[in-house]
């Protein structure tokens, strides 16, 4: 099956066609860094994450870039509030921003290029504009004339003649028409500038990505993305500038993320209902926000709270209990070899057609337009199977079985590592999560160290048939919102889901 892709321009899936054999090119609109990340960007930057390492595991050259807008409104009236340069707000939160992604597994962009870097070749992209008729000066300021290119309108389906009802021109604009955008903005007092032919003033939002896009892509882009709420009028307006400017297609293909939604209306800002993804890490594992963002599907809407971030939490608790019970059954086998399903029993040849349908049904999940809900719902299904498996089996488990085991994990991590899931050891799993204080609040002095060694303890109890101070030992660790199990190796422990 062919990579297939949803294109907003066209409204339906296509084949994915690179411009260059086996190479693939990505700008995502990054963020505007004047606060904290909240979990609308992180949706976004997870999304896009996946999107690029799934076309490297596809066999794609990758060039992915993602800007930071560090010129805008919002910074400058912060580093006024401040009484500090404009650069020392969008340094502190392009720093917080990385942090962020660093925990979330986001990988960085190949370059992640800045506007204030770039106003350069917004001026010679403005100047263009000028020249070919599709924009004019305004005293200091230079706008789009959207009227003077036809297709405006294409990618969002509006009608300029519609969008005019209701329009209107900002107080000290010099618009000709309501519908024109700013490409350059008059100095205004307080605020950074740049030298132009039009005088001193900043770029508009707009132009920022068209020509930071062209610089270090060309004029025309594989894949360009972003969130819904950039198809209008973002988007649309770098297209009219970029196509008016290049005479060239700008995006072969739109993608654009579904919003992170609260009681149903869209997280955001400027409507106060968001959750920082610093403060969301306080109190959950990174892996379950990972996991939670991408069991819907990229385009639809998610709904973020507490109960979904917990049902990630114990579908990994699930996950990582299976992998500590097979490391627990190989570990004091201490054999290991290659299975062949001619040696297994009926229900072990069921489970190793399963395994070994497992990365091709990955990749037809995948290849549908990045479908990493329905990768992930055959993950968890495999799961459950391998976790039934060991149930019935027992303890007792034959070498070619435990093959049968091995030949899973490395299928299963082969798939987490395109989802950038499943990547600790399951000891390391609910160490974290107990570090992260999800416990009964019963556990204030608690800590690994202190778990170990009560859990000796109980080993030695056990092995005296003490059975008495063993039980005790349990229910107090039970008590402390841990789950005891007893393997051949001793006892073990994870926290409760």
């Amino acid at each position: 099956m062919a990579l297939k892709v949803y294109n907003t321009l066209t409204g339906t899936k296509e084949d994915f066609e690179p411009l260059e054999d086996g190479k693939a090119n990505m700008y995502v609109c990054g963020v505007t860094v004047y606060d904290h990340t909240h979990m609308g960007h992180a949706r976004s930057a997870v999304v896009f994450d996946i999107i690029r390492r799934y076309l490297k595991y596809s066999g794609y050259s990758v060039k992915y870039v993602r800007n930071f807008t560090d010129v805008d409104d919002k910074i400058i009236d912060k580093a006024n509030k401040e009484g500090v340069d404009c650069s020392q707000i969008a340094e502190r939160f392009i720093e917080e921003y990385y942090r962020d992604m660093e925990r979330l597994g986001v990988e960085d962009a190949d370059v992640s290029p800045r506007a204030t870097d770039h106003v350069p070749q917004m001026v010679e992209m403005i100047e263009n504009l000028i020249d070919k008729g599709f924009a004019y000066q305004a005293g200091g300021s230079v706008y789009f004339s959207v009227k003077k290119f036809v297709p405006y309108g294409k990618l969002s389906g509006k009608d300029t003649d519609q969008l005019l009802v209701g329009a209107r021109v900002e107080v000290n604009e010099m618009k000709e028409d309501p519908l024109d955008f700013a490409l350059w903005k008059e100095s205004k007092e307080g605020e950074p500038a740049w030298e132009s032919p039009w005088g001193l003033g900043r770029p508009g939002w707009h132009i920022e990505c068209s020509a930071m896009s062209m610089a270090h892509l060309g004029e025309t882009v594989d894949i360009h993305g972003g969130g819904k709420d950039l198809i209008f009028p973002h988007h649309e307006n770098e297209i009219a500038q970029s196509e008016a400017s290049t005479d060239k297609g700008f995006v072969r293909y739109w993608l654009h993320n579904g919003f992170v939604n609260i009681n149903k209306e869209k997280m955001s800002k400027s409507m106060g209902n968001y959750f920082t993804v610093k403060d969301i890490l306080e109190d959950y594992h990174p892996e379950a926000v990972r996991l939670f963002l991408l069991s819907t599907h990229y385009r639809n809407p998610v709904d973020f709270s507490e109960d979904a971030l917990q049902r990630a939490n114990r579908a990994l608790d699930r996950y990582y209990s299976m992998m500590q019970e097979i490391e627990t059954l190989v570990g004091a086998s201490g054999k290991m070899e290659e299975v062949e399903e001619e040696s297994l029993d009926e229900q072990g040849r069921g489970l190793y057609q399963e395994v070994g349908r497992a990365r091709e049904l990955f990749r037809e999940a995948m290849d549908d337009d990045f479908n990493t809900a329905r990768a992930i719902g055959q993950v968890f299904g495999l799961v459950r199977k391998i976790n039934r498996y060991l149930h019935e089996k027992g303890d007792g488990l034959e070498v070619n079985e435990l093959g049968l085991m091995s030949l899973a994990v490395e299928v299963l991590r082969d798939v987490g590592e395109v989802l950038e899931l499943f990547r600790l050891d399951a000891d390391q799993w609910f160490k974290r999560k107990l570090e992260q204080g999800e416990r009964a609040e019963t556990t204030e002095t608690l800590d690994e160290e202190y778990i170990n060694r009560r859990l000796i303890e109980r080993d030695e109890a056990r092995k005296k048939r003490d059975w008495a101070a063993a039980d005790g030992i349990r229910e107090e660790l039970t008590a402390m919102g841990l789950i005891i199990e007893d393997t051949p190796k001793g006892g073990r422990w994870k926290v409760k889901g």
